[in-house]
């Protein structure tokens, strides 16, 4: 690229639920802002990054997953998702090579047909598969939608990201940074301490509880010259049972809970945290509409 030449966009990242989109961007920004789990539908909100280049920025939404559903909170991360890709100058299209073809691939392709956006294929976990049905894959794909480009990376290894680097600036339109250089994230801190604590809970409480936890950031407030923040937060769901998970034999779990998100929040702020944490109940807050917008959905 010419040293006088630079550009910037827009970026969705889009895919089916579970692919590896928030650790693609963790991994492209060096640094964690979007939380993952093993668990689909981990990430309910577009979080925003920014990657800096010599001549380029790229500014990525990482999005939920898309699916098909009749849950109220679902349908409305799934709209979430899908209203993006007309908003952007870019869609990056997410693939899980080691399964098979799922639904929402179809639901995308056909979602891009109708929109102008350029597109750029990625298929992710590639060091699952031999090369052949890689190569298989690489030429099916090209068949059904014309895609500026398709690179096959690995996420969770740091495989061939220079490779998507390069063939998303080559994508970019022409343009000035969006954002001051050195941006990571538009997203607060506070928001993303919540998101840190809502993956701590998917992940220490396993198979047993459902996808019926929201966190909420009650208060927050810098001391001692920003050198400490302390946070209260609760961490809600929708029936007592619930609540006594989260919780734990004499309040183990939460314990643990706490520690792992403080733990991650103090990288994310770069001091010491105080973190205190309350578990409530909100009756079936998934499908009540002023329960879903309270929670930022």
């Amino acid at each position: 690229m010419k040293k006088n030449v630079f550009k910037s966009g827009m970026v969705a990242l889009v895919g089916a639920p579970n692919v590896g989109k928030s650790t693609l961007l963790n991994t492209l920004l060096g640094q964690k802002i979007s939380i993952t789990s093993k668990k689909p539908q981990t990430t309910r909100n577009r979080i925003l990054g920014v990657l800096d280049q010599p001549h380029a920025q790229m500014v990525f939404l990482d999005t939920p997953g898309i699916h098909r559903s009749n849950k109220p909170l679902n349908q409305r991360i799934v709209n979430l998702a899908l209203g993006t890709l007309g908003d952007v100058d870019l869609v990056m299209v997410m693939i899980d090579v080691a399964l098979e073809q799922q639904e929402a691939d179809a639901l995308l392709l056909e979602k891009l047909k109708s929109v102008s956006t350029p597109s750029i294929l990625v298929l992710n976990k590639i060091d699952l598969i031999p090369k052949l049905k890689l190569l298989e894959m690489i030429k099916s794909w090209s068949a059904v939608h014309e895609f500026k480009a398709i690179v096959p990376v690995s996420a969770l290894k740091g495989l061939q990201m220079e490779e998507l680097i390069q063939a998303l600036i080559e994508a970019l339109p022409l343009g000035p940074p969006l954002y001051p250089p050195g941006t990571l994230t538009d997203m607060p801190e506070r928001f993303i301490a919540a998101e840190m604590i809502r993956e701590k809970a998917f992940r220490m409480t396993g198979a047993e509880l459902p996808y019926a936890i929201a966190v909420s950031i009650d208060s927050y407030k810098e001391e001692k010259q920003g050198r400490l923040v302390k946070i209260h937060a609760s961490i809600n769901v929708e029936h007592n049972s619930q609540k006594g998970i989260v919780i734990g034999k004499g309040g183990v779990k939460l314990k643990q809970i706490g520690e792992a998100a403080r733990a991650e929040i103090e990288r994310l702020v770069g001091c010491q945290v105080f973190l205190k944490l309350f578990v409530r109940v909100q009756k079936n807050w998934t499908k009540d509409t002023k329960a879903l917008q309270r929670f930022g959905y």
